[in-house]
C-alpha cells in the first residue's frame, strides 16, 4: 500500500466527489479498510465475498431507509408452513392486528409463515429481505416484485437486516433455519448486541413446540449454569395472539430507547419516574448498578449533537453491561410508570 499521505489527497478528492461531509470519518475509514485488504494481499475469493456483502447491505439499506421510522416486527418461522396450519392462521392474525397499529412487518419474504405475515399485514406494511437458494421457490406473492423486497445472497447479511431493522419480534416453530434465528436474537439480547426489544415465541392452543424448547432450555441449559434465570425474561411463550400483541405494544408504553453515554445507561421514556419511584428503583434493581443510583437526566452533550429524541425524559445509571434479562425487567417496571 502507498505512503499514507499520498494516499491521503486522492482519498479526500473521492470523499469530496461522493459528497461524504456528514460521516465522513467513517467513509475514510471503510476506504482504509478496503486498503488494508489489498495491503494484505487477499485471495480473489475473499474479496468477493468482502464486497458482495457490502453490496447486499447497501442495497438493503437504500431499501429499508424510507420506512426507517415506522416501528417494525420481524417475524421468524418455517417456510414448509402450509396455508391450512393452526400456525399459518396465528402468525396472519397477529400481522393483522399489528398492521391495524400502525405496524409494519418484515420477514424473509419466502413462502409459509412469512408469507402468512406479508398476507396478515397486508403488502403495504410488508418489508421483505429474501435469500436466494437453488431449491426454494422465490418471494412469495405478497412481496415480489414489490420495491420493498431485497434480494440476498447470504445468510448473515439477511439475518443483519431481518434483526437490525426491527422494534419487537416474533418466532414461530420451525426448522434448523428458525431456530438458528430465534437463537442468534436471544443471543444478542442477552449480550447487549441488540437494543432491548420483545420477543414473543408464538405457540398455537394445544401445542407443544416452544413448551418442549422450554423444558430443554430449564432442564439442560439453565440447570447446568449455561444461562442465568433472568434470561428467561428476554423472551414470553405465548399460544394467544392477543397477548402476543399486548407484548409488543406494551413494551412500547413508556420505554421508548437506550444508549450508551460513556459508563452511563440512559433510557428515554415518555414519562420520568417521581423522585418516589426512583428511589423504589434504585433499590429493586441494585443489583445491576455498577455504583451510584438511578436518577433523572437531560439529553448529554451527544444526544444533543445527534438531535436524539430530545424532547423525552430521561434516566440514567451506570448499568453493570452483563445482566440483560434484569434490565428487561427494569423495563417492564417503568412501563407500569407511564403518568
Amino acid at each position: 500500500m502507498g505512503d499514507a499521505h499520498e494516499l491521503a489527497g486522492p482519498i479526500e478528492a473521492f470523499l469530496d466527489a461522493c459528497g461524504a461531509e456528514q460521516h465522513r470519518d467513517i467513509c475514510r475509514s471503510m476506504l482504509e479498510t478496503i486498503g488494508s485488504l489489498v495491503h494484505q494481499q487477499a485471495d480473489t475469493l475473499d474479496l468477493k465475498l468482502a464486497n458482495a456483502a457490502l453490496a447486499e447491505m447497501v442495497d438493503a439499506f437504500r431499501v429499508f431507509a424510507p420506512y426507517r421510522d415506522a416501528p417494525k416486527t420481524t417475524f421468524f418461522g418455517s417456510a414448509r408452513t402450509e396455508q391450512e396450519d393452526p400456525n399459518y392462521l396465528q402468525a396472519r392474525r397477529l400481522a393483522k392486528m399489528l398492521a391495524a397499529e400502525g405496524w409494519m412487518v418484515v420477514t424473509g419474504a419466502g413462502p409459509g409463515i412469512m408469507q402468512a405475515a406479508m398476507e396478515g399485514a397486508g403488502t403495504d406494511r410488508s418489508l421483505g429481505a429474501n435469500i436466494r437458494l437453488p431449491h426454494e421457490q422465490g418471494a412469495n406473492p405478497f412481496i415480489a416484485q414489490d420495491p420493498k423486497l431485497v434480494e440476498m445472497r447470504y445468510f448473515f447479511t439477511r439475518k443483519l437486516m431481518l434483526i437490525k431493522e426491527s422494534d419487537a419480534y416474533v418466532v414461530l416453530p420451525g426448522g434448523f433455519g428458525t431456530l438458528d434465528e430465534g437463537h442468534e436474537l436471544l443471543t444478542l439480547l442477552q449480550t447487549g448486541k441488540a437494543q432491548p426489544a420483545p420477543v414473543v415465541l408464538l405457540e398455537v392452543p394445544g401445542g407443544s413446540y416452544w413448551r418442549s424448547w422450554e423444558h430443554f432450555i430449564s432442564t439442560e441449559v439453565l440447570a447446568k449454569g449455561l444461562i442465568d434465570p433472568d434470561d428467561r425474561f428476554l423472551y414470553r411463550i405465548t399460544d394467544d395472539v392477543v397477548q402476543a400483541r399486548s407484548e409488543i405494544l406494551g413494551f412500547y408504553t413508556n420505554y421508548h430507547s437506550c444508549r450508551f453515554v460513556g459508563d452511563l445507561l440512559v433510557i428515554r421514556l415518555h414519562h420520568a419516574p417521581s423522585a418516589r419511584e426512583l428511589t423504589e428503583l434504585t433499590r429493586d434493581f441494585r443489583d445491576i448498578l455498577a455504583g451510584g443510583s438511578i436518577r433523572t437526566a437531560t439529553a448529554f452533550p451527544p444526544e444533543r449533537s445527534a438531535g436524539d429524541h430530545l424532547e423525552l425524559d430521561r434516566i440514567a445509571f451506570r448499568f453493570n453491561r452483563s445482566s440483560y434479562g434484569r434490565l428487561r425487567q427494569l423495563i417492564d417496571v417503568l412501563n407500569t410508570m407511564a403518568g
